[in-house]
């Protein structure tokens, strides 16, 4: 194995399991400590099914406007006719530029979550509901488009792989790369531990390292494991491969770690409105979308 993919590999075994795995650890033995604070009440199981329902919403529009940045600089191109589908989007003809504009779709979601990333540092502007919805929007944005410049470094095939073999990026550049890629991830994963404790209703619920373990756990981490089955229905028909790898790259590099580390920041402000969170609407907009998905994108929609 040449030495670039054993150095991205070896990193990535670092960033997203051993890192995790050592911090939880540490805050594990910190939530045994004789000193620690006594168990908080977990959050209740309206928490934890909005946030699954609003992970689904911010997946999927995440992934439109992936593909939907795909396609637009496409149909600008002559030469080139794009279609956009549900859960992919191709084109006919040929130009030089197709190779390049197969990574304007992660610069686009990269710069969709960081500005949410941007508007949730500022908390007094937003409702619960509304923070929770920029959570998983800026959560989505990020590492929908981060795991792809490290796939690009290792695959000249992939979408962004396409677009470093057009900007001619040799393989020191294509290294660099995907290591600055994974370095980004533990980062932007620890910026969102904040906006993710502020959500708790009380300060109680996340007063000590376990009780934020546990907050975050029921608030960020099990509702991105189920809406990554709930994420399915979206994105079939297409190879079982594609089907489920996605929705796994996109909670793997990041969740971990804001599981892993939400112990270690005390004296994070609760947004104190305690306030039961409506399920209907996050249910209604789930719907409509996969209806728009299958009903109306599925066919495909044509950019010529």
């Amino acid at each position: 194995m040449a030495v670039g993919p054993t150095w991205i590999l070896a990193t990535a075994a670092l960033t997203i399991v051993a890192g995790p795995l050592a911090l939880g650890l540490a805050g594990f033995i910190s939530a045994r400590a004789p000193h620690a604070a006594p168990a908080a009440p977990a959050p209740g199981w309206r928490l934890t099914a909005a946030s699954t329902l609003l992970y689904v919403l911010a997946f999927n529009l995440t992934f439109f406007l992936q593909e939907l940045a795909l396609v637009l600089p496409k149909a600008l191109t002559p030469g080139l006719q794009p279609t956009l589908y549900h859960n992919n989007h191709s084109w006919e003809g040929t130009n030089p530029l197709a190779a390049l504009f197969q990574g304007t779709g992660a610069l686009a979601t990269l710069a969709v979550g960081l500005f949410c990333l941007w508007l949730l540092r500022r908390p007094r502007l937003w409702s619960n509901s509304t923070r929770l919805v920029l959570f998983w929007m800026a959560y989505c944005g990020c590492f929908m488009a981060l795991p792809q410049v490290v796939v690009g470094a290792l695959s000249p095939g992939s979408d962004v792989g396409m677009a470093m073999g057009y900007l001619q990026l040799d393989a020191g550049a294509r290294l660099g790369a995907g290591l600055l890629a994974l370095g980004l991830m533990p980062l932007v994963a620890l910026l969102l531990r904040q906006p993710a404790l502020a959500i708790a209703d009380s300060p109680a619920a996340i007063a000590s390292p376990g009780a934020r373990t546990r907050f975050v756990f029921r608030a960020v981490t099990l509702p991105a494991l189920l809406a990554s089955a709930l994420v399915i229905p979206f994105r079939i028909p297409r190879e079982l491969l594609e089907v489920v790898l996605v929705p796994l790259l996109v909670i793997l590099p990041g969740i971990p770690w804001i599981q892993a580390a939400a112990w270690r920041l005390p004296g994070v402000a609760a947004s104190g409105a305690a306030t039961a969170r409506p399920l209907a609407y996050p249910f209604a907009a789930v719907v409509a979308l996969l209806l728009f998905f299958q009903l109306v994108l599925r066919s495909g929609i044509r950019f010529y």
